[in-house]
């Protein structure tokens, strides 16, 4: 048995090849993501290491700031002679950095990254552990001399001499390069600025006397955990205490924010290629055994039993299984380059020679792999036992042709009323963690019920999309059309290759269409300002911007706004931690606010704070209500509710609640903050265009804010959200990939299967032309079928998200018709494109060897 299996499997292999191949990129992806992650891990985690000092002693964590307020927490100077009295203390050095800063050269343009890794200004004080070293110029001394980083000097053909302009929160200044550092370790693609330390503390800090931490060095005998506590109670719990060991730990730990979105992306593509390659080689081995029942049936009368046909039929999707891991492995090695190659050409340099290969890569490459042809072809081995040895008596025939699919309608009729009923709750629920949890359930459920009973719609369907195939095309039609009705299985296994991908594409971009469309809808009932002053990537910007916008002279009312983060103390026992926003008393002239009850005036008084409607009656919260808070910087408040807004939304992550409040009360307890936006109206009598003339002229020096109108502003928000567009068209595009392949083996091996009945059609005047075009339409109609399901699930899901998006206040709904034309037009180019090689293969037969095949 072991023999004819090797036999057997080789025999197909070509047919086995595009099987293979969704293996493969599903371990691709799978193993090329823990690569990547595991290399940038090592690389940082030994930066990380190298680089931190035995001891950091820095100001105490307030609330999370989930939205950037501008504030730079610093602690006096003084500590470092009271932590060098400490026994064990062998030195402390003061450190003065920030990364809310922008520098430009002469022309104005960045110098730094505008996005990603952040421009960061620091005082020079080189050790052991600093990440640079001076290797050309010197060492900057006064308050007009600095030094940048290799790296960035070479990107941006900065030269020692030249001028940068240093854009910081207290206001900007000029200095000369006077020297170059270059990273001795990984440049994790930041942009570095070096000033002399009391230069950095006034024109970084504000202030001399300040810091933003200290490093303790730890003398040779004392460990740095010991050291730690020596210096606690020295400094009591006033300050944040990190030995080198934590202070890697929290870095990788605000590193692996950004890698789990690489390793969740990729695993993303991972499921969608598992997901669609399973149809594939469900389909596959369905096919190949259907064609070898008459050698199942020999095998079971010279004495096999049920089990050994059955090891058989797996052992050769084991094999199968280990050939597209081990390719999938080499091509998630490949991968994983392309993607540190990548990281290169966006400033990170990590270095392909240190990829990190660890044992769970290849061993859950091989489980991927193994696991999916197993499962796969779990169903088509057990139907390849139940095959009786008389079949070898008789013309091998295809199995499940004409078998009733009652079975496969109770399945899915089922499972589908748990699908859509799960739907329904997400849709009336009124809670968002609720529906989503529902709407997750109700994906799954509804996506295996369309899978099951997919072969119970191939007939009706089919028969309305290649209803008008024999008036078209005659006989060739009505043939391509039973072609696809021939065996329903199949035709609904090889659509659902297509359907998955097309469903997630659906409801996705109606999510996002809801999305656009609900942004524009607020943007035009709330905004009423003529110009937004802001940044690309909302950072916050220092007042000397603020002052420049309200220096021209056609600029009338000017609102500021400001983020506050804030916890408070809810009636009902919770504490909520969410963002504030701060604005100026004329809020009124720059936006449309609609009021549940009280005004902007009660909303922006001392001390005072306004919420949505929705969110203070979830938490119980009335006009009048006092909430105790804590702000980000560790001061306390007792906020008085003065208003509710009625904006049919509570607010976006990070800004729960709609939460909003006077500047003065934002700046009183979280004082130092930068502005996040200026709203801007033009001065009565002045035209609009000529305000953004005059706002673009005084903004130029300053390129990270960018002055937008309304329709400036959605376009900004129609951007971030297509960001998310263009990685579902990526999945989309795997799904495509992997879908054509499956329509490819399908009807390869259905041309194998009905060799014969070609060979006959040939025989009595099918010419080549007319083969090829049958076998187009029956692609096509399959595609297109797949498409339509595709669409119909994927609206459903769609309909379904944007209730949970209206919870949130993003209840307009929309339909991208666009999309879903396109997606229709692109099914038949997929159906064409895939019929290319089967039709091509069908028409070079010979007519007398493909009628005597058996």
């Amino acid at each position: 048995m072991l023999k004819a299996t090797l036999r057997s499997f080789f025999a197909h292999k070509g047919r086995l090849l595009l099987s293979a191949l969704a293996v493969l990129l599903s371990v691709a992806f799978v193993s090329g993501s823990l690569i990547f992650s595991d290399t940038v891990s090592r690389t940082f985690d030994r930066l990380f290491a190298s680089t931190s000092a035995d001891v950091t002693v820095a100001p105490k964590e307030g609330i999370g700031e989930r939205l950037p307020t501008g504030v730079v927490r610093t602690l006096p100077t003084e500590l470092a002679d009271r932590i060098g009295s400490v026994d064990g203390v062998k030195a402390t050095h003061i450190d003065a950095a920030v990364e809310n800063i922008t520098v430009v050269d002469d022309r104005n343009d960045p110098v730094g990254p505008t996005a990603g890794a952040p421009t960061v200004a620091t005082n020079w004080n080189v050790t052991e552990r600093s990440p640079v070293k001076l290797t050309s110029g010197r060492a900057p001394s006064g308050p007009g001399e600095a030094l940048l980083d290799k790296d960035t000097a070479d990107k941006k053909k900065v030269d020692i001499g030249d001028t940068l302009t240093v854009l910081a929160q207290p206001g900007s200044f000029k200095v000369e390069v006077v020297g170059i550092a270059t990273f001795t370790t990984t440049n994790p693609g930041a942009a570095l600025v070096y000033l002399d330390t009391p230069t950095a503390q006034t024109k970084l800090l504000g202030r001399p006397g300040v810091a933003t931490s200290i490093s303790v060095d730890a003398a040779d005998t004392v460990g740095d955990a010991t050291l730690k506590q020596r210096i606690a109670a020295e400094l009591g719990d006033a300050y944040d205490l990190k030995t080198a060991d934590e202070q890697a730990e929290s870095a990788a730990a605000q590193l692996g924010g950004f890698l789990d979105v690489i390793k969740w992306v990729m695993l993303g593509f991972a499921g969608v290629a598992v997901l669609v390659g399973i149809f594939l080689i469900v389909n596959t081995f369905s096919m190949l055994i259907a064609q070898r029942t008459r050698e199942l049936g020999l095998l079971r009368a010279l004495g096999a039993d049920r089990r050994q046909v059955r090891r058989s039929v797996l052992t050769e999707a084991v094999l199968l299984g280990l050939v597209g891991s081990t390719l999938g492995l080499a091509a998630g090695i490949g991968l994983a380059a392309g993607l540190i190659e990548l990281m290169g050409l966006l400033g990170m340099n990590l270095s392909a020679a240190e990829m990190v290969l660890g044992v769970a890569t290849p061993v859950s490459a091989y489980a991927v792999g193994l696991g999916v042809t197993f499962v796969a072809a779990y169903l088509p081995a057990r139907r390849a036992a139940k095959v009786s040895p008389m079949a070898a008596l008789a013309d091998a025939e295809v199995a499940g042709v004409g078998r009733p699919l009652k079975i496969r309608a109770i399945a899915g009729t089922v499972v589908g009323a748990a699908g859509a009923a799960a739907l329904a709750g997400c849709v009336v629920s009124e809670k968002t963690a609720t529906a989503s949890s529902l709407l997750g359930l109700g994906v799954v459920l509804t996506l295996i019920a369309t899978v099951v009973a997919g072969p119970l719609l191939v007939r009706p369907v089919i028969r309305v999309l290649g209803g008008a195939f024999p008036k078209v095309f005659g006989s060739v039609g009505r043939m391509s059309q039973r072609n696809a009705l021939r065996n329903p299985r199949r035709t609904g296994a090889t659509a659902a290759a297509l359907m998955v991908g097309l469903a997630l594409v659906g409801g996705l971009s109606i999510a996002s269409a809801s999305m656009t469309k609900s942004f524009d809808d607020q943007i035009d009932k709330t905004l009423g300002a003529d110009f937004v002053v802001q940044n690309s990537n909302f950072m916050p910007f220092p007042q000397e911007i603020t002052e420049k916008v309200k220096g021209v002279k056609t600029a009338g009312t000017v609102v500021r706004q400001r983020f506050a983060p804030l916890a408070l103390s809810l009636p009902d026992g919770k504490r909520v931690e969410s963002t504030a926003s701060g604005y100026d008393p004329k809020l009124d002239e720059v936006a449309h606010i609609t009021y549940a009850n009280g005004d902007t005036a009660a909303a922006l008084a001392p001390d005072s704070i306004a919420m949505d409607r929705k969110y203070a009656t979830e938490h119980k919260v009335r006009i009048g209500s006092v909430l105790p808070a804590e702000f980000a910087g560790g001061q306390r408040a007792r906020l008085t509710v003065g208003a509710l807004t009625d904006m049919d939304q509570s607010g976006g992550p990070g800004m729960e609640g709609g939460l909003f409040m006077g500047l003065a009360t934002a700046e009183k307890y979280l004082p130092g903050g930068q502005e996040a936006a200026l709203y801007v109206n033009a001065k009565s009598g002045s035209d609009a265009q000529e305000l953004r003339k005059g706002l673009e002229t005084a903004l130029d020096p300053y390129p990270q804010v960018q002055v937008r109108d309304q329709a400036d502003y959605k376009e900004l928000i129609r951007q971030q959200i297509a960001v998310m567009l263009y990685l579902v068209y990526a999945l989309l595009g795997l799904a495509i990939v992997i879908a054509v392949l499956g329509v490819v083996n399908t009807l390869a091996l259905s041309v194998v299967e009905r060799t014969r009945e070609i060979g006959l059609l040939r025989a009595i005047g099918l010419s080549r032309v007319q083969l090829r075009r049958m076998i187009r339409l029956e692609s096509v109609v399959i595609a297109v079928f797949g498409a339509l399901l595709g669409l119909a699930l994927g609206m459903v899901w769609g309909v379904a998200v944007q209730q949970v998006l209206a919870l949130e206040g993003l209840t307009a709904f929309a339909v991208p018709w666009g999309t879903v034309v396109a997606v229709v037009v692109g099914s038949v180019v997929v159906g064409l494109a895939a019929a290319v090689l089967p039709a091509l293969r069908a028409s070079r037969m010979n007519v007398l060897a493909a009628i005597a095949h058996e």
